[in-house]
């Protein structure tokens, strides 16, 4: 199980930054919103996986870390609230420029 989830993470890590190294802004945006699921996983992995078992301390010594779901959640949130805040800007700047282009944004800017 712990070795697919690194594998899943690292296709994430990979597809989010090949997305980022586009020219639209739309995939930029969808860029860096999988390497933001990605480090999700990866702090998930990080706390420990147990399948079955409920995040608790209990009498054995294998748990699963109840903090680091805490922290993943918290980050979802906030990675929901970047991500619409980025969508805004991009639909601005589309109406702005006419375009999500950034090579045509740098050339219109100057």
């Amino acid at each position: 199980m712990k070795v697919l989830m690194a594998i899943i993470i690292g296709y994430l890590f990979s597809c989010g930054l090949y997305l980022l190294l586009g020219r639209s802004l739309l995939k930029v945006i969808i860029g860096l919103s999988l390497i933001s699921h990605a480090s999700n996983l990866l702090l998930f992995l990080m706390g420990g996986l147990k399948k079955g078992a409920i995040p608790v301390i209990g009498e054995t010594p294998s748990h699963t870390d109840p903090l680091v779901q805490a922290l993943i959640l918290t980050a979802i949130v906030i990675s929901f609230g970047v991500t619409a805040f980025l969508l805004v800007v991009a639909l601005r700047a589309h109406e702005e420029y006419g375009s999500d282009d950034l090579d045509d944004m740098r050339e219109i800017k100057g």
